[in-house]
Protein backbone atom coordinates (compact mmCIF):
# COMPACT_ATOMS: atom_id res chain seq x y z
CA UNK A 1 0.00 0.00 0.00
CA UNK A 2 2.72 2.29 0.87
CA UNK A 3 4.68 1.53 -2.77
CA UNK A 4 1.07 2.64 -4.13
CA UNK A 5 0.59 5.85 -2.18
CA UNK A 6 4.22 7.03 -3.37
CA UNK A 7 3.96 6.14 -7.18
CA UNK A 8 0.27 7.95 -6.60
CA UNK A 9 2.29 11.06 -4.96
CA UNK A 10 5.05 10.62 -7.70
CA UNK A 11 2.70 10.43 -10.36
CA UNK A 12 0.76 13.55 -9.19
CA UNK A 13 3.59 15.95 -8.73
CA UNK A 14 5.27 15.18 -12.19
CA UNK A 15 1.10 15.98 -13.60
CA UNK A 16 1.29 18.96 -11.13
CA UNK A 17 4.66 19.90 -12.51
CA UNK A 18 4.27 19.63 -16.02
CA UNK A 19 1.03 21.19 -15.55
CA UNK A 20 3.05 23.92 -14.28
CA UNK A 21 5.13 24.74 -16.88
CA UNK A 22 1.91 25.04 -19.24
CA UNK A 23 0.85 28.32 -20.11
CA UNK A 24 -1.66 30.42 -17.87
CA UNK A 25 -5.50 29.77 -19.74
CA UNK A 26 -5.47 32.55 -22.89
CA UNK A 27 -7.62 35.68 -21.96
CA UNK A 28 -8.25 38.36 -24.89
CA UNK A 29 -6.04 41.65 -24.09
CA UNK A 30 -6.46 45.26 -25.85
CA UNK A 31 -5.74 45.50 -29.02
CA UNK A 32 -3.66 48.09 -30.71
CA UNK A 33 -5.43 51.28 -31.76
CA UNK A 34 -5.31 51.99 -35.43
CA UNK A 35 -3.78 54.72 -37.26
CA UNK A 36 -5.59 57.70 -36.86
CA UNK A 37 -7.43 56.75 -34.02
CA UNK A 38 -8.80 59.70 -32.13
CA UNK A 39 -10.68 58.19 -28.82
CA UNK A 40 -13.73 56.80 -27.89
CA UNK A 41 -16.85 57.49 -29.62
CA UNK A 42 -20.56 55.78 -30.76
CA UNK A 43 -20.94 54.61 -34.66
CA UNK A 44 -25.01 55.14 -35.22
CA UNK A 45 -26.53 52.99 -38.15
CA UNK A 46 -29.48 52.47 -39.15
CA UNK A 47 -32.31 51.03 -37.24
CA UNK A 48 -31.06 50.83 -33.90
CA UNK A 49 -27.66 49.52 -35.15
CA UNK A 50 -24.40 50.88 -34.36
CA UNK A 51 -21.19 50.31 -32.75
CA UNK A 52 -19.27 51.91 -29.97
CA UNK A 53 -15.60 52.18 -30.57
CA UNK A 54 -14.19 52.14 -27.16
CA UNK A 55 -10.36 53.04 -25.55
CA UNK A 56 -8.44 50.83 -27.50
CA UNK A 57 -10.04 51.11 -30.81
CA UNK A 58 -12.22 48.04 -30.72
CA UNK A 59 -16.12 48.19 -32.29
CA UNK A 60 -18.25 46.45 -29.86
CA UNK A 61 -21.73 46.50 -31.92
CA UNK A 62 -25.04 47.80 -30.40
CA UNK A 63 -28.65 47.82 -30.29
CA UNK A 64 -31.06 50.05 -29.36
CA UNK A 65 -34.42 50.33 -28.46
CA UNK A 66 -35.79 54.45 -28.46
CA UNK A 67 -38.70 55.38 -27.14
CA UNK A 68 -40.92 57.19 -30.26
CA UNK A 69 -41.11 61.46 -30.29
CA UNK A 70 -39.74 61.29 -26.77
CA UNK A 71 -36.35 62.18 -25.01
CA UNK A 72 -35.76 59.07 -22.66
CA UNK A 73 -36.29 59.68 -18.97
CA UNK A 74 -33.73 56.58 -18.41
CA UNK A 75 -31.07 54.68 -20.40
CA UNK A 76 -30.20 51.28 -19.65
CA UNK A 77 -26.97 50.15 -21.15
CA UNK A 78 -27.16 45.99 -21.21
CA UNK A 79 -24.94 43.29 -20.56
CA UNK A 80 -25.74 40.38 -22.03
CA UNK A 81 -24.74 36.50 -20.94
CA UNK A 82 -21.95 33.69 -21.66
CA UNK A 83 -22.10 32.60 -25.94
CA UNK A 84 -25.11 35.22 -26.28
CA UNK A 85 -25.30 38.88 -28.01
CA UNK A 86 -26.96 42.24 -28.28
CA UNK A 87 -29.59 41.11 -29.33
CA UNK A 88 -30.55 39.10 -25.75
CA UNK A 89 -32.61 42.26 -24.72
CA UNK A 90 -34.67 42.01 -27.90
CA UNK A 91 -37.86 41.09 -25.58
CA UNK A 92 -37.56 44.07 -23.25
CA UNK A 93 -35.77 46.45 -24.76
CA UNK A 94 -39.49 47.44 -26.86
CA UNK A 95 -41.35 46.64 -23.96
CA UNK A 96 -39.21 49.55 -21.58
CA UNK A 97 -38.98 51.73 -24.75
CA UNK A 98 -43.03 52.23 -24.33
CA UNK A 99 -42.47 53.29 -20.96
CA UNK A 100 -39.80 55.99 -22.10
CA UNK A 101 -36.99 53.91 -21.40
CA UNK A 102 -33.82 53.84 -23.82
CA UNK A 103 -31.65 50.73 -24.32
CA UNK A 104 -28.71 50.01 -25.59
CA UNK A 105 -27.55 46.15 -25.72
CA UNK A 106 -23.51 45.76 -26.95
CA UNK A 107 -21.64 42.76 -27.53
CA UNK A 108 -18.72 41.89 -25.22
CA UNK A 109 -15.75 41.13 -26.32
CA UNK A 110 -15.68 37.72 -27.61
CA UNK A 111 -19.16 37.46 -28.12
CA UNK A 112 -21.58 37.88 -31.29
CA UNK A 113 -20.00 40.62 -33.83
CA UNK A 114 -17.10 41.90 -31.07
CA UNK A 115 -13.57 41.50 -32.20
CA UNK A 116 -11.97 37.71 -31.74
CA UNK A 117 -15.24 36.26 -31.25
CA UNK A 118 -14.81 32.95 -28.70
CA UNK A 119 -11.65 34.20 -26.83
CA UNK A 120 -12.76 35.53 -23.46
CA UNK A 121 -11.39 38.94 -22.50
CA UNK A 122 -9.63 40.27 -19.06
CA UNK A 123 -11.83 41.52 -16.66
CA UNK A 124 -9.97 44.59 -16.49
CA UNK A 125 -10.75 45.22 -20.51
CA UNK A 126 -14.24 44.82 -20.18
CA UNK A 127 -14.90 47.02 -17.00
CA UNK A 128 -12.85 49.66 -19.24
CA UNK A 129 -15.15 49.09 -21.94
CA UNK A 130 -18.03 49.33 -19.75
CA UNK A 131 -16.62 52.64 -17.90
CA UNK A 132 -16.12 54.13 -21.43
CA UNK A 133 -19.82 53.12 -23.11
CA UNK A 134 -21.31 54.12 -20.11
CA UNK A 135 -19.46 57.68 -20.81
CA UNK A 136 -20.24 57.25 -23.80
CA UNK A 137 -24.17 57.21 -23.57
CA UNK A 138 -24.05 60.00 -20.48
CA UNK A 139 -23.18 61.86 -22.95
CA UNK A 140 -25.47 61.16 -25.48
CA UNK A 141 -28.34 61.63 -23.04
CA UNK A 142 -27.03 63.70 -20.37
CA UNK A 143 -30.55 64.86 -19.00
CA UNK A 144 -31.44 60.82 -18.33
CA UNK A 145 -30.71 58.10 -15.45
CA UNK A 146 -27.96 56.11 -16.66
CA UNK A 147 -28.77 52.52 -15.70
CA UNK A 148 -27.01 49.34 -16.09
CA UNK A 149 -28.12 45.87 -16.34
CA UNK A 150 -26.27 42.78 -16.29
CA UNK A 151 -27.86 39.20 -17.03
CA UNK A 152 -25.94 35.84 -16.33
CA UNK A 153 -22.35 36.77 -17.10
CA UNK A 154 -23.60 40.47 -18.04
CA UNK A 155 -24.19 40.38 -14.58
CA UNK A 156 -20.65 39.30 -13.37
CA UNK A 157 -19.17 41.66 -15.60
CA UNK A 158 -21.41 44.69 -13.95
CA UNK A 159 -20.27 43.29 -10.46
CA UNK A 160 -16.91 43.46 -11.33
CA UNK A 161 -16.84 46.83 -12.71
CA UNK A 162 -19.27 48.59 -10.50
CA UNK A 163 -17.05 46.98 -7.16
CA UNK A 164 -13.88 47.87 -8.57
CA UNK A 165 -11.48 50.83 -7.52
CA UNK A 166 -12.82 52.91 -10.58
CA UNK A 167 -16.66 52.05 -11.07
CA UNK A 168 -18.74 53.11 -14.31
CA UNK A 169 -20.63 56.68 -13.76
CA UNK A 170 -23.51 55.12 -13.77
CA UNK A 171 -26.94 56.20 -11.03
CA UNK A 172 -28.16 52.95 -10.65
CA UNK A 173 -26.88 48.85 -11.27
CA UNK A 174 -29.61 46.29 -12.42
CA UNK A 175 -28.77 42.91 -11.70
CA UNK A 176 -30.62 39.65 -13.55
CA UNK A 177 -29.27 36.45 -12.54
CA UNK A 178 -26.12 37.45 -12.66
CA UNK A 179 -23.12 34.69 -12.07
CA UNK A 180 -21.83 33.94 -9.07
CA UNK A 181 -21.17 30.34 -9.60
CA UNK A 182 -17.73 30.67 -8.72
CA UNK A 183 -14.45 28.93 -8.17
CA UNK A 184 -15.18 28.77 -4.15
CA UNK A 185 -19.15 27.07 -5.11
CA UNK A 186 -17.48 24.54 -7.55
CA UNK A 187 -17.00 20.77 -6.20
CA UNK A 188 -12.99 19.81 -5.97
CA UNK A 189 -13.55 18.05 -9.14
CA UNK A 190 -15.06 20.56 -11.17
CA UNK A 191 -11.98 23.25 -9.87
CA UNK A 192 -9.65 20.30 -10.85
CA UNK A 193 -11.12 19.41 -14.10
CA UNK A 194 -10.98 22.64 -15.63
CA UNK A 195 -7.94 23.72 -14.05
CA UNK A 196 -5.86 21.14 -16.13
CA UNK A 197 -8.16 21.51 -19.15
CA UNK A 198 -7.52 25.38 -19.20
CA UNK A 199 -3.91 24.77 -19.88
CA UNK A 200 -3.62 21.44 -21.58
CA UNK A 201 -6.18 21.86 -24.33
CA UNK A 202 -7.41 25.81 -23.68
CA UNK A 203 -7.57 26.49 -27.49
CA UNK A 204 -10.11 23.67 -28.50
CA UNK A 205 -13.75 24.51 -28.39
CA UNK A 206 -16.28 21.46 -27.68
CA UNK A 207 -20.13 21.56 -26.87
CA UNK A 208 -21.33 20.21 -23.62
CA UNK A 209 -22.28 16.55 -23.58
CA UNK A 210 -26.06 15.70 -23.86
CA UNK A 211 -26.40 14.09 -21.37
CA UNK A 212 -24.80 17.33 -18.94
CA UNK A 213 -27.66 19.94 -20.05
CA UNK A 214 -30.93 17.18 -21.35
CA UNK A 215 -32.12 18.07 -18.25
CA UNK A 216 -31.18 21.78 -17.80
CA UNK A 217 -33.15 24.42 -19.15
CA UNK A 218 -32.29 28.88 -19.11
CA UNK A 219 -35.97 29.29 -19.31
CA UNK A 220 -39.47 28.35 -19.64
CA UNK A 221 -39.44 29.62 -23.00
CA UNK A 222 -39.02 27.29 -25.25
CA UNK A 223 -39.45 28.93 -28.65
CA UNK A 224 -37.00 30.96 -27.26
CA UNK A 225 -34.60 28.85 -26.54
CA UNK A 226 -35.00 26.83 -30.22
CA UNK A 227 -34.41 30.30 -31.38
CA UNK A 228 -31.51 30.86 -29.59
CA UNK A 229 -30.07 27.98 -30.22
CA UNK A 230 -30.35 28.34 -34.49
CA UNK A 231 -29.16 31.87 -34.09
CA UNK A 232 -25.80 32.25 -35.68
CA UNK A 233 -24.39 34.38 -33.75
CA UNK A 234 -24.79 32.55 -30.82
CA UNK A 235 -21.45 30.36 -29.44
CA UNK A 236 -22.37 26.83 -28.96
CA UNK A 237 -18.67 25.13 -29.02
CA UNK A 238 -16.74 26.98 -26.02
CA UNK A 239 -13.06 27.07 -25.51
CA UNK A 240 -11.96 25.67 -21.93
CA UNK A 241 -9.97 29.10 -21.57
CA UNK A 242 -13.15 31.08 -22.11
CA UNK A 243 -14.92 28.55 -19.65
CA UNK A 244 -11.77 29.51 -16.94
CA UNK A 245 -12.18 32.94 -17.70
CA UNK A 246 -15.94 33.11 -17.17
CA UNK A 247 -14.96 30.86 -13.69
CA UNK A 248 -12.72 33.63 -12.39
CA UNK A 249 -14.85 36.15 -13.60
CA UNK A 250 -17.82 34.45 -11.52
CA UNK A 251 -15.61 34.25 -8.38
CA UNK A 252 -14.90 38.37 -8.59
CA UNK A 253 -18.52 38.77 -8.62
CA UNK A 254 -19.32 36.79 -5.93
CA UNK A 255 -16.53 38.27 -3.64
CA UNK A 256 -17.39 42.11 -4.99
CA UNK A 257 -21.11 42.30 -4.40
CA UNK A 258 -20.63 43.75 -1.08
CA UNK A 259 -18.69 46.55 -2.83
CA UNK A 260 -21.28 47.84 -5.33
CA UNK A 261 -22.01 51.27 -4.10
CA UNK A 262 -24.31 52.69 -6.57
CA UNK A 263 -28.41 51.65 -5.72
CA UNK A 264 -28.64 47.99 -6.85
CA UNK A 265 -31.46 45.89 -7.76
CA UNK A 266 -30.83 42.06 -7.88
CA UNK A 267 -33.16 39.32 -9.31
CA UNK A 268 -33.34 35.81 -8.93
CA UNK A 269 -35.82 32.79 -10.08
CA UNK A 270 -36.90 29.72 -8.38
CA UNK A 271 -36.10 27.58 -11.23
CA UNK A 272 -32.46 29.04 -12.31
CA UNK A 273 -30.39 25.56 -12.95
CA UNK A 274 -27.40 27.74 -14.11
CA UNK A 275 -26.75 29.90 -10.99
CA UNK A 276 -28.38 27.56 -8.51
CA UNK A 277 -29.03 28.33 -5.30
CA UNK A 278 -26.09 27.40 -3.14
CA UNK A 279 -23.67 29.98 -5.00
CA UNK A 280 -26.15 33.04 -4.59
CA UNK A 281 -26.87 32.45 -1.27
CA UNK A 282 -23.29 32.22 -0.85
CA UNK A 283 -22.72 36.14 -2.82
CA UNK A 284 -25.53 37.44 -0.86
CA UNK A 285 -23.94 36.61 2.59
CA UNK A 286 -20.41 37.67 1.32
CA UNK A 287 -22.25 41.30 0.18
CA UNK A 288 -24.39 41.07 4.12
CA UNK A 289 -26.67 43.56 4.72
CA UNK A 290 -26.40 47.16 2.46
CA UNK A 291 -29.00 49.71 2.12
CA UNK A 292 -28.43 50.07 -1.36
CA UNK A 293 -29.17 46.39 -2.16
CA UNK A 294 -32.70 45.48 -3.08
CA UNK A 295 -33.58 41.80 -4.11
CA UNK A 296 -36.21 39.96 -5.83
CA UNK A 297 -37.20 36.38 -5.97
CA UNK A 298 -39.55 35.13 -8.66
CA UNK A 299 -41.04 31.81 -7.24
CA UNK A 300 -41.71 31.06 -10.78
CA UNK A 301 -38.42 32.54 -12.73
CA UNK A 302 -35.95 30.54 -14.82
CA UNK A 303 -32.42 32.04 -15.31
CA UNK A 304 -32.99 34.00 -18.35
CA UNK A 305 -35.36 36.02 -16.01
CA UNK A 306 -35.65 38.80 -19.37
CA UNK A 307 -37.07 36.20 -21.69
CA UNK A 308 -39.12 34.19 -19.58
CA UNK A 309 -42.89 33.38 -20.41
CA UNK A 310 -43.29 36.16 -17.20
CA UNK A 311 -40.60 38.62 -18.53
CA UNK A 312 -43.39 41.15 -18.54
CA UNK A 313 -43.13 41.09 -14.45
CA UNK A 314 -39.69 41.45 -14.73
CA UNK A 315 -39.73 44.72 -16.95
CA UNK A 316 -42.39 46.40 -14.94
CA UNK A 317 -40.18 45.57 -11.76
CA UNK A 318 -37.62 46.72 -12.89
CA UNK A 319 -39.43 50.01 -14.55
CA UNK A 320 -40.95 50.96 -10.78
CA UNK A 321 -37.40 50.94 -9.10
CA UNK A 322 -35.93 52.91 -11.72
CA UNK A 323 -38.84 55.23 -10.87
CA UNK A 324 -38.84 55.16 -7.03
CA UNK A 325 -36.06 53.01 -5.76
CA UNK A 326 -38.07 52.87 -2.03
CA UNK A 327 -41.69 52.27 -3.31
CA UNK A 328 -43.37 48.27 -3.41
CA UNK A 329 -42.19 46.25 -6.76
CA UNK A 330 -45.35 45.82 -8.73
CA UNK A 331 -45.03 41.72 -8.30
CA UNK A 332 -44.60 42.07 -4.04
CA UNK A 333 -41.37 40.12 -5.38
CA UNK A 334 -39.54 39.23 -1.59
CA UNK A 335 -36.52 39.66 -0.75
CA UNK A 336 -33.95 36.58 -1.97
CA UNK A 337 -31.82 35.55 0.92
CA UNK A 338 -34.32 34.59 3.52
CA UNK A 339 -35.51 32.39 0.90
CA UNK A 340 -32.58 30.56 0.20
CA UNK A 341 -31.62 30.74 3.89
CA UNK A 342 -34.80 28.80 4.63
CA UNK A 343 -34.01 26.30 1.70
CA UNK A 344 -32.00 23.24 2.25
CA UNK A 345 -31.31 23.01 -1.33
CA UNK A 346 -29.51 26.54 -0.93
CA UNK A 347 -26.85 24.77 1.02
Amino acid sequence: MSIWRSGLTAGLLALSLALSACATPHLQGAQTPPNGFHGSRIEAGTLGRGAFVVQDGARLPYLRWSPEGQEPWAVIVALHGFNDHYASFRLAGPWWATRGIETWAYDQRGFGLSPHRGEFAQESLTSADLRTIVALVRAERPNALIVVAGESMGGSSTIAAFGGETPPDADRVVLLAPGVWGWSSQSPFNRAGLWAAARLMGDRAVEPPAFAVRNIRASDNTLELIRNGRDPQSIISTRFDSMHGLVDLMEAASMRLGAVEKPTLLLYGGHDQIVRKGPMRLALERAGERSNLRTAYYPNGWHILNRDLQGEVIYRDVEAWLRDAAAPLPSRAQPVLPILEADPKAR
